[in-house]
């Protein structure tokens, strides 16, 4: 009798088991690797499982070079995610490529997505349909080394508020060599960074024009403030010698390394510089023009569900993308990696605002712009071109720039949907 109870007990727990297997499902999430966002991913799905034993996440990650490429590879070979992660910018292109399908209006309808999110999301609707949303967004704002800014005779508790300041204090925290070289930058000099951004949608309008007209399908920054934009960014290496394209490989390594008194960057920045030891650095808003003027850039990294995903992995995929975009998870995101919530009300409470490091990114969302970009990586390597061709081959700035604007069109135009 026992070895028949205990037979039915081990048949009836393997029934469970076989039941229980056959009702759970696994769904990949895929995204670039950044240390903190791979970090508060894995805390996300731990929660999102904890509340979902059904479900199974399995993370995947790639160098952020190579993503894209194997995002359309593994679409090719019927494979990949279910949930990805994709930059704003490579919408029209992941639309195009079959990569991601419209976010079924039974658990993201428009109404509560216009409501409750910044107005940025707009970026990820095409026609009648969204493709996908933001946990964070991210705006710009200026860092600097309180350190340094004491050692140059600055108040480190007064960083500059306009681009005259910004440059006198590029000037006298700026060191070099016996032979002329930089030792130690005023500010960091990153095409390839973040200072695209500030060229392109804060310089240009600061100069009294703006980069693109027609919904950002046509190049309009070669154009006397276009130039002058341009003339000063480049001004910043060849005459006031405060920082240099290149110098320690990246913008952001110099700053971390404590060689750069300022550095323009984004709120995903956050995260990192926190683990910097014996480094004291402060956050202000991106500098105005002599007049007051203001200027930011907008972005995000989405997430969307692949346009492969069906049946009980799409049910599985549309409660974390959900999850993975409420309130709970942007507030975990934020503390973890810095970016700020997509939604109003989780961003903008009275610890955010009253915070130091956050306030100043939160103020240039309200006058940020978002470059609708359809060849993101292709009109970024335009501006880097083009500010190479003047810093490193002598090309004068009106020549660059005609052609960076001919060159970028050419890229518009063959991507255009």
């Amino acid at each position: 009798m026992r070895k028949a109870t205990l037979l039915a007990g081990l048949v009836a727990g393997f029934s469970t088991f076989a039941i229980n297997s056959a009702q759970a499902v696994e769904i990949e999430y895929w995204q670039y690797v950044f240390d903190t966002r791979v970090k508060a991913m894995d805390e996300l799905i731990a929660a999102f499982q904890k509340a979902n034993p059904d479900i199974t996440v399995k993370q995947v990650t790639f160098p952020y070079a190579d993503y894209q490429t194997r995002v359309i590879a593994a679409n090719l070979s019927g494979k990949g995610p279910d949930v990805m992660q994709l930059f704003y910018g490579w919408l029209d292109k992941f639309v195009a490529g079959k990569l991601v399908q419209p976010l079924p209006t039974d658990t993201f309808p428009h109404e509560a997505i216009e409501k409750d999110f910044f107005p940025i999301v707009s970026a990820m609707k095409r026609g009648e349909d969204y493709y996908g949303l933001p946990t964070a967004v991210r705006s710009l704002a200026l860092f600097y080394n309180k350190k340094l800014f004491t050692e140059a005779g600055l108040d480190a508790n007064n960083p500059p508020k306009t681009l005259d300041e910004f440059v006198a204090a590029g000037e006298k925290i700026a060191k070099h060599d016996g032979s002329g070289n930089l030792t130690v930058a005023g500010s960091t000099l990153d095409m390839g960074g973040q200072d695209h951004q500030w060229w392109r949608e804060v310089l240009i309008r600061q100069f009294g024009g703006e980069p693109y007209t027609d919904n950002d399908q046509k190049v309009a920054y070669n154009s006397e403030p276009g130039i002058q934009a341009l003339k000063f960014y480049t001004s910043l290496q060849l005459e006031k010698k405060i920082g240099q394209a290149g110098f320690m490989d990246e913008g952001q390594a110099a700053f971390r390394g404590g060689k750069a008194g300022m550095t323009i960057d984004g709120t995903f920045r956050l995260g990192s510089f926190r683990t910097i030891k014996d480094f004291e650095w402060g956050v202000t808003e991106l500098p105005a023009n002599a007049q007051g003027v203001r200027s930011n850039y907008a972005s995000y990294f989405a997430n969307a569900i692949s346009a492969k995903t069906t049946g009980e992995e799409l049910e599985a995929s549309k409660k974390f993308l959900a999850y993975i975009s409420s309130p709970e998870a942007m507030d975990i995101w934020l503390k973890t990696v810095g970016e700020l919530p997509a939604r109003r009300t989780a961003a903008l409470t009275e610890a955010n605002l009253a915070d130091p490091v956050f306030a100043p990114f939160l103020k240039g969302l309200e006058y940020a712009h978002t470059t609708l970009f359809l060849d993101e990586a292709g009109q970024r390597q335009t501006a880097i071109d083009m500010t190479n061709r003047v810093l490193l081959e002598g090309q004068s700035v009106e020549d660059s720039i005609a052609q960076a604007a001919t060159d970028e069109q050419a890229l518009i135009d063959a991507a255009k949907p």
